[in-house]
Formats: C-alpha cells, structure tokens, sequence
C-alpha cells in the first residue's frame, strides 16, 4: 500500500465533533499557501510513519480511540487513499477527511467510505490562483463542494482568513458558492508556528467586531456560520 505519512498526532479532542481521534498527516500538496502550517508536508522526501507501524500503533487504539482524522498535505493525492480508508474503517473506527477539494473524482470515491469531511475554501473562485499561488482549474473546486453538499455525511467548510487576502466582497462570492451549506467556520490567522511564507507572520486576520459583520454577510447563503480561534 502507498501512503506517504508525515506525521501523527496520537490523541486529539478538538479535530473531530465530539469524537477522541487520532491525526494522519499525509505527505504532499497541490497547493502553495502561504500560511499553511504544515510546510514540512509540502515537499519532504522521508516518510515519519510506515504503514506497518500506523496499524500496530492503530491496533492499540481500538477501544480507546473514536476515529481517524486524515489530513494533510493533501491527502487525495496519495495513490492509496481508498485502500487506507478502507483498512481503518475495518478496525471499526470513524474517519474524518480533510481535504482542498481539487480531487473530485478521488473525493467522489472516499465519500461513501467516510463518516465526516471537511473542505478548506480559500477564497471566491476568481481568488484561487492568487491564493494557492497555483494555476487553478476552479471547475474541481466547484464540482468538491457539490459532491459534499449532496452526499449523505456530516461535513463542514472552512476558510483561513488574512484581511490583506479576502474583503467583505470576497465573503459575499463566498456565501454564493456554498450557499445552503451545513456548516461554515471562519478560521482567524495566527502565526504561531512555523509557517510556508514566513513573511506572512506580519499580517493580522479581522477583528472581533469585523468578524461579527463578516458573518451576518454570510449567514445570508449559509445556515451555520461561525468563528474560530
């Protein structure tokens, strides 16, 4: 099986709702934010983790641990996703998928597998190339958000904010591209560790109050929307 593991977190209480997880990070992205906090993922040659030795560690958990996490780097671009997903779910645990939405037709296919997913949206769609500092085909973006909104599972949406990135404008383009949606969570900027462009550590996200605006602007299109910190 190929599935390249930067990284564990054995035990998690916040990344998965009201479910004690473990956190799979996969090697490798698709994009280039800057303010991605796991640049370490993006371009690093060695695997952290074996498979055999995430399963033994896995086999361990079972009984105390929920469910899995598998987040990234960009976990869709790895050629055994499915096969993964599949052996964890054998061992009876929930799994989480993080994911940037620019795999739809792998998306598609883990869908009916998992129990939960969330996709980062990192701007209005004529952003995407501004933002992942990548050439973007924003048809995939589209075609992620409405496998998501039309499966079966729980999900949620979310966005980094810079305010020298997105505006209130931006918000509203926003709103429209995942209007109906379940759940929307605003995530403030804070650069407290490293980060893959260090110059970025000078920016600042929106204030309490911006934010309060931000969010009656997106509560027109989106059911939940909330802040997180």
């Amino acid at each position: 099986m190929q599935f390249k593991i930067g990284g564990l977190q054995k035990t998690s209480l916040l990344d998965y709702p009201n479910k004690i997880s473990a956190i799979v990070f996969a090697k490798g992205c698709n994009f280039n934010c800057g303010y991605c906090h796991n640049p370490s993922l993006l371009n690093s040659k060695e695997d952290i983790y074996s498979i055999d030795v995430f399963f033994e560690f896995l086999n361990k958990r079972i009984g105390k641990l929920d469910a899995v996490v598998i987040t990234g780097g960009e976990a869709t671009l790895q050629p055994d996703l499915i096969p993964f997903i599949k052996k964890i779910k054998e061992l009876g645990f929930a799994i989480k998928l993080d994911t940037n939405g620019y795999k739809p037709e792998v998306l598609k296919e883990a869908l009916p597998l998992i129990d939960y997913v969330a996709m980062d949206i990192k701007a209005p769609l004529a952003k995407y190339s501004q933002i992942t500092k990548k050439d973007i085909d924003t048809n995939k973006i589209s075609q992620s958000i409405d496998l998501i909104m039309n499966s079966n599972i729980d999900y949620e949406f979310r966005t980094t904010v810079l305010k020298s990135q997105l505006n209130y404008d931006d918000f509203k383009e926003i709103s429209k591209l995942i209007k109906g949606a379940k759940k929307y969570y605003l995530q403030k900027f804070e650069a407290k560790t490293e980060i893959n462009d260090e110059t970025l550590k000078k920016e600042t996200s929106y204030s309490n109050e911006e934010f309060k605006e931000i969010i009656e602007i997106l509560k027109q299109n989106i059911n939940f929307v909330e802040l997180r910190n």
